[in-house]
């Protein structure tokens, strides 16, 4: 990544630097999570949809740690998968959007709650800035060659209300501090770098 863009990355030192921890990042273009992985502070192992892993994809997502996931149906193995990362004290990356959009916060899916509040992790929200500012000419699919993209760590915060309550009301409301947090971490990242 800093080989090929300049990233400038915020906050690093808010990840905590052992145990569990889940990385919530915003999602506006298909390069944010390698941004992440290639300048978070730890290791990022990513629910990433299935239809990425194909050809020689395949072999190199598995051995980076990359967790493959269907999202056409409640997969099983992807969520055993993810909280595996997590009882082994890893970081798990999602994006609690779900897919690519605008990379605002504004619908989230209650799978970041649900692991989560199962697991107990801290979440650390993350914004990936300046991503989809603009086209690159040499691939129009990505970024400008050395153009700076910002990455913004927040504030770790633990998502439930400390009951240990699974329920679905417990999860609702967990979506709903979770969002607050990451709406209010995207502002304040898009005053800082002026984005």
């Amino acid at each position: 990544m800093y080989g090929l863009w300049r990233p400038r990355v915020l906050g690093a030192w808010r990840v905590p630097a052992a145990g569990p921890v889940i990385l919530a990042v915003n999602h506006a273009h298909n390069i944010d999570g390698p941004m992440l992985m290639g300048t978070a502070p730890r290791p990022v192992h990513f629910l990433i949809k299935k239809e990425a892993f194909v050809g020689p994809l395949d072999p190199f997502l598995r051995g980076i740690g990359q967790l493959k996931v269907d999202r056409a149906s409640t997969d099983r193995a992807a969520i055993t998968n993810a909280l595996g990362v997590l009882e082994r004290g890893g970081v798990l990356g999602i994006f609690p959007e779900g897919s690519r959009g605008e990379g605002d916060f504004a619908s989230l899916r209650a799978g970041l709650a649900y692991f989560a509040v199962r697991s107990g992790a801290p979440v650390v929200p993350v914004a990936v800035l300046g991503s989809a500012e603009a086209r690159g000419r040499l691939v129009s699919a990505l970024p400008p060659l050395r153009g700076r993209i910002d990455v913004v760590f927040g504030e770790a915060f633990a998502a439930g209300d400390g009951s240990g309550r699974r329920t679905r009301k417990a999860l609702d409301e967990a979506t709903e501090r979770i969002q607050r947090r990451l709406t209010a971490h995207l502002e304040n990242a898009r005053r800082s770098t002026g984005r």
